[in-house]
């Protein structure tokens, strides 16, 4: 069965990117090979990923200042309203509007495979918001930006599946369960739950 997956890193207290998207912090942390939410191990099992525009410019900017190619060898979909490049001899895919034809597309290319929600924090809220996450998986640094780009701007209950640690890194797995149990009681939520 395919599961839909938001595998990240934050900061303490809360951000995946300072003000002006910069993940200077993230990329200087100290991680071991095969350690707890290890990338290698993680990317084995995915399909097909999804990232929202911001992100991808920010891959797009990395690539052209390290030299790099493209990271990815499954299809990519990218959420945008906007025009933008795609990579030469990448499998990316622009969509616009809602996550739920995305995410019927995305488990068709997978073949069997999971989901990557690759960021940012809005975009995974979109799809729990849709009733399409299934994990979160996230490497907390033993960082603190004060503000940039929270990790998720929704209000959920999650539940821990298992912790570890990997380098620098604190990490942890969570099944998401909803909307916070206060916002349910009091009829503020209208999405699935």
């Amino acid at each position: 069965m395919t599961t839909v997956r938001y595998y990240t890193a934050t900061t303490l207290d809360g951000f995946l990117a300072d003000p002006d998207d910069s993940l200077d912090w993230l990329l200087r942390q100290p991680q071991e090979d095969g350690g707890f939410g290890s990338y290698a191990e993680f990317i084995a099992g995915v399909g097909a990923l999804v990232m929202g525009s911001t992100t991808y410019e920010w891959v797009l900017a990395h690539l052209a200042s390290t030299g790099e190619a493209w990271f990815y060898d499954m299809p990519t979909w990218v959420m945008t309203s906007r025009r933008l490049d795609a990579v030469p001899g990448a499998d990316i895919r622009f969509a616009s509007g809602g996550v739920v034809p995305v995410h019927e597309q995305m488990v068709a290319a997978a073949d069997g495979r999971d989901l990557w929600i690759v960021g940012g924090g809005d975009l995974a809220g979109q799809f729990a918001d849709a009733g399409l996450l299934d994990e979160i998986v996230v490497s907390i640094a033993p960082v603190t930006l004060g503000s940039g780009r929270p990790l998720l701007p929704r209000r959920y209950d999650l539940a821990l599946l298992d912790t570890g640690r990997n380098g620098a890194f604190i990490g942890a797995r969570y099944r998401f369960v909803g909307p916070l149990a206060e916002d349910r009681s009091a009829g503020d939520w209208s999405g699935p739950g």
